[in-house]
């Protein structure tokens, strides 16, 4: 099964670049950030043709999260991660496909830090690892994936001297990272590329991408139960360098 993360920035700005690259890479199942899109605006129709069926929480402007299953039930679990029913964002949503859990989040960017923006990131974080302590108590194949707005380690940024005050790098928020880790997830892309670096994300500003000025902020964590079943793993970095494209590239595992 081949399971792909996208921040596509945009879901109806990028459909055509969206569907163009899920023609080209034929993933299983794909864990969608940053729709842009309120609920009644998500490109079914569209997304039903290419194939896939689809389970979204949408919001108006910003945020918004889906999972795609190409020919494949999604059954819902949920919609919102528990700990805050005041948090009214669209960043995390929870399905069964093929017997396995797809968690699928948007992490908040957190910048300006210090500041409520990066409380809220933290708070957030803290939700984040009570939620997925609680999956791995239920013995189950879990996947933890999406943007998680951290690069865990200096290898997942170009230039890490001009990170260091940033929200995505900040002491703070790769402990909490680390921490969520260590309760038994597999970083995925580093279990098998332990010292490549590896880039997900390139800014739109100063020939980034040309440059390969990148970050790895795009995760799969995986849980006990699927470690072993990990076969492959990639960046679809190609995709950035299309027309009219999100500034991620999508990245994806395959698992038996």
């Amino acid at each position: 099964m081949k399971i792909a993360t996208y921040n596509v920035n945009g879901v109806n700005g990028r459909l055509p670049v969206l569907l163009k690259w899920l023609k080209e890479a034929q993933p299983d199942v794909v864990c969608l950030q940053e729709l842009k899109a309120p609920q009644e605006k998500f490109p079914l129709e569209a997304i039903n043709d290419a194939g896939y069926n689809a389970l979204w929480h949408g919001q108006k402007s910003w945020n918004g999260v889906a999972i795609l299953a190409h020919n494949i039930e999604i059954k819902e679990v949920g919609r919102g991660l528990p700990g805050d029913e005041e948090d009214l964002q669209s960043r995390y949503i929870e399905a069964m496909v093929n017997d396995v859990l797809i968690c699928c989040l948007y992490l908040p960017n957190g910048n300006p830090a210090p500041g409520p923006k990066f409380d809220y990131k933290l708070k957030w974080f803290e939700r984040l690892k009570a939620r997925s302590a609680e999956l791995l108590k239920f013995n189950i194949p879990v996947v933890l994936a999406g943007d998680f707005n951290v690069m865990p380690t200096e290898l997942d940024v170009y230039k890490p001297e001009r990170w260091v005050k940033d929200a995505l790098f900040r002491p703070e928020t790769r402990e909490a990272f680390h921490s969520l880790v260590a309760q038994g997830w597999t970083d995925a892309l580093r279990k098998l590329y332990p010292d490549e670096r590896i880039y997900t994300f390139w800014d739109y500003f100063r020939n980034a991408y040309g440059r390969d000025a990148g970050l790895r902020i795009d995760h799969f964590l995986l849980s006990p139960k699927l470690e072993g079943r990990l076969k492959s793993a990639g960046v679809d970095r190609h995709v950035r360098g299309w027309e009219k494209t999100s500034d991620h590239a999508p990245v994806w595992i395959e698992i038996e």
